[in-house]
């Protein structure tokens, strides 16, 4: 099926071997959708591993984090939903935004927030703390109860999660995932200050950044393509970084090969990858800064060489 052409935004033609091609979490037909509002990515790694003034593939996604790299390189940021790339588009223009799907599922999971005995003020205490040690004693007394515990594995079984997802976005993840999740949760309490952190407060409490785009968003290239597709097209030793987000999350052992094999070609000398995934890691991977990304989600945030890959 072919992507087409977005107006104004870029062209291709090219066959989609993803689940995000579809623009939906669910299984059912209908018109894509915005999925994401917001990026749940800490963009500061992707600031800190890639050189300055170099140029940048990026999965455009809500365009935080092509936003954030847009000061100091020369950003291109693809998506593969059309929706999607316009919203990007409108958020570069210095548009607010919208809620997409993602901040929808999270904000039903929020309406339990009283029935496992986290009142608004609790919340704003808790996030109102700066040192990691005071905020895992608060987490661990107050809010990691019993009750949070069992609404949370209930959120995040399987059977809840395939009222909303399909099956391309729910055969990668680990066991016991509500566990997992909160162990991901304390991890990020235990090590970064929630005062200063704004992936906590969109979590916790839905309130989303305003931050407005710098004057170098508008320099952004948008380009309505498949990754790889896209990758396979560019000259080789063109791009000096690769923000992926966790575009592998819904994708099968034969697009990973194909995408990574594009990287690479696309990758000039010293290039340097940054993909996130909710997988757990089978093995310690050196590589992988997870726990330095506040937004607490991923189980994965591999930063490579991309001739490693």
């Amino acid at each position: 099926m072919g992507c087409g052409q977005l107006t104004g935004l870029g062209v291709t033609t090219t066959v989609a071997k993803t689940a995000w091609e579809r623009g939906r979490f669910d299984a059912r037909d209908g018109p894509r959708k915005v999925l994401f509002g917001r990026m749940y990515e800490d963009a500061s790694i992707e600031c800190g591993a890639f050189r300055a003034g170099g140029r940048v593939f990026c999965i455009a996604s809500a365009g935080c984090t092509a936003m954030k790299l847009a000061p100091r390189h020369e950003v291109v940021a693809v998506d593969i939903n059309p929706v999607q790339l316009a919203y990007a588009e409108r958020r570069f223009a210095g548009d607010y935004g919208v809620r997409g799907i993602a901040e929808r599922v999270v904000a039903f999971a929020r309406t339990l927030s009283p029935a496992v005995g986290w009142s608004p003020s609790r919340l704003r205490a808790f996030l109102n703390l700066d040192d990691p040690e005071e905020q895992t004693t608060y987490w661990r007394r107050h809010l990691d109860t019993w009750r949070f515990r069992a609404a949370l594995d209930g959120v995040f079984s399987l059977t809840a999660l395939r009222a909303v997802y399909a099956s391309p976005f729910l055969d990668f993840l680990p066991p016991r995932f509500g566990a997992v999740m909160r162990g991901r949760m304390e991890r990020c309490f235990a090590r970064h200050s929630n005062r200063t952190n704004p992936y906590a407060r969109a979590l916790l409490l839905g309130e989303l950044s305003d931050e407005q785009p710098p004057p170098e968003a508008k320099a952004i290239r948008l380009v309505h393509a498949d990754a790889a597709a896209y990758l396979e097209r560019q000259p080789a030793g063109s791009f000096d970084g690769f923000a992926l987000s966790n575009i592998l999350d819904g994708a099968d052992a034969v697009y990973e090969q194909r995408l990574f094999a594009a990287v690479k070609r696309a990758a000039a000398p010293s290039a340097i990858t940054v993909l996130r995934s909710f997988r757990e890691a089978r093995i310690a991977l050196p590589t992988n800064r997870a726990a330095e990304d506040r937004a607490m989600l991923w189980g994965i945030v591999d930063v490579r060489p991309a001739a490693t890959l």
